[in-house]
């Protein structure tokens, strides 16, 4: 069994909408895993109901070792639609497997794990070379979260990134709340 330093964070994609069932294979397990959550309107036979559903479709947040991980892939079907996401340097020409570091994925868990209308869930695409500067929030129900301040749709919204996979935003954060780092 590994121990509690050796556990990383993976972001992981999940083949064909299967990010529920692995969650719940994980769970079974002992793994622990993290699925960005919101609620949506879906059209059911009786009509519109609110639902939850996944945020961003296909990822998965997967807290284990890397060995532990291949394992279960190579070893139990079920596992099979896992999928490393690689985080690819073409000036070096090399690719490795996208790991989060512990205090970025504390931040994300924070804010990712609301799921009401304070937060909105964002495509890496909408922010990607967006610069802004790094803050705190010192008070509120977020006191604590850092993240980066950056314009989306004309407003201002502190946004805490896994980079190259997703990211959440803060809908408001009073100015008073935020210190810069």
């Amino acid at each position: 069994m590994a121990s509690a330093e050796d556990l990383q964070w993976f972001p992981m994609r999940v083949t064909y909408n299967r990010e529920l069932r692995i969650k719940e294979q994980l769970d079974q397990i002992g793994i622990e895993s993290f699925i960005p959550m919101r609620y949506e309107l879906v059209e059911t036979t009786d009509g519109r109901r609110r639902q939850l559903v996944p945020a961003v479709h296909n990822l998965i947040f997967v807290h284990s070792t890397q060995e532990t991980i291949t394992e279960l892939k190579m070893t139990r079907r079920e596992f099979e639609p896992l999928r490393y996401i690689m985080k690819t340097s073409i000036e070096h020409q090399t690719s490795e497997i996208l790991r989060v570091p512990d205090r970025q994925m504390e931040n994300f868990l924070r804010v990712a794990s609301v799921q009401d209308e304070s937060v909105m869930f964002l495509d890496y695409q909408d922010f990607i070379g967006k610069e802004g500067r790094r803050v705190r929030i010192n008070e509120g129900y977020f006191a604590g979260v850092e993240g980066v301040i950056k314009r989306i749709k004309k407003n201002r919204h502190v946004v805490v990134q896994i980079e190259g996979v997703t990211a959440v935003a803060i809908t408001f954060v009073p100015s008073s709340y935020l210190s810069f780092i």
